[in-house]
């Protein structure tokens, strides 16, 4: 079986380059670098400016290479979806922005698969744990007060679907 040599980055989603932190990592291993970003780019195209993690497989005799994209992380997603430029410096006191609920499923929905979540309405309130940390509304409300009334079943339709 040939060795497979793995080179695992965080790049800005359709921004990749032959810069750090890929190319002096995938030089040495003899591989057409400019290939390779290609690849991550048109993979990472639906995260333009979020950072993404990415994996490049390398079969080391052959060249040959495979790309794994994984998924931005939630404050990254929650920035996307919220309009805002970054979380706010004083969370508790000064609000950064505010996501609907459902823009707030709709990140659930794709946090779920590295969640320990089972369901849509646990990994939301996860998403509105980070959503606290970084000063987003949810409905206009503190994320605090959405994840109580998430407790107590009161969003249970929007995330029904």
């Amino acid at each position: 079986m040939p060795e497979t040599k793995t080179v695992s980055a965080l790049v800005v989603g359709g921004e990749a380059n032959a810069g750090p932190p890929l190319g002096p990592a995938l030089g040495p291993l003899g591989v057409n670098v400019m290939a390779i970003v290609k690849e991550i780019n048109e993979q990472t195209k639906d995260y333009v400016g979020m950072r993404v993690p990415v994996k490049v497989n390398v079969e080391t005799e052959t060249k040959k290479f495979t790309v794994e994209v994984g998924i931005p992380t939630a404050s990254a997603l929650i920035v996307k979806e919220s309009g805002v430029a970054k979380g706010s410096a004083t969370p508790k006191t000064a609000p950064a922005g505010n996501l609907t609920v459902d823009k707030l499923v709709k990140i659930a929905k794709v946090k779920i698969t590295q969640s320990y979540a089972s369901t849509i309405k646990s990994s939301a309130k996860e998403v509105a744990g980070s959503c606290l940390s970084m000063g987003i509304t949810i409905e206009g409300k503190p994320a605090k007060d959405f994840q109580k009334e998430v407790s107590e079943d009161k969003w249970d339709e929007a995330f029904a679907n």
